[in-house]
């Protein structure tokens, strides 16, 4: 993803948010050698809650992330993504139920996640009028 950014700005971003998929020795070395600012999840966390290690192997560099997560507290860039778009897929999963699209095709998967996105909209809708 970061040769991604790359690719689209022309420079390489100076920290990055990535979640528990992402955590690995590899993943975590690669962004020290490129001297991006990482905070990449060790696990899952729930809500107010510790956050578990997702099966992660406890290698050097995974503790170290997660001692670093963990020191950051209310003040970790990684807390940003919960500001953020993060949520809303989140509740649209869990909450909708929304796994996967029923129809195929970009117009087609594009008609059906403007109808998702305005099925989670309008119960915000309503409490804002």
């Amino acid at each position: 993803m970061v040769d991604a950014v790359i690719a689209n700005t022309g420079k390489a971003p100076d920290e990055l948010s990535a979640d528990a998929g992402y955590c690995s020795e590899a993943n975590i070395a690669a962004m020290e050698n490129r001297k991006i600012d990482a905070f990449i999840a060790t696990g899952r966390q729930k809500h107010n809650g510790p956050a578990a290690d997702g099966g992660q192997a406890k290698t050097p560099k995974t503790e170290e992330m997660r001692k670093r997560l963990r020191e950051g507290g209310f003040e970790s860039p990684y807390r940003l993504r919960k500001q953020t778009v993060e949520p809303v897929f989140g509740q649209i999963k869990h909450a909708r139920g929304f796994r996967q699209f029923l129809m195929r095709g970009i117009e087609n998967v594009s008609a059906e996640w403007a109808m998702i996105c305005t099925v989670h909209n309008i119960p915000k809708l309503a409490k804002a009028t």
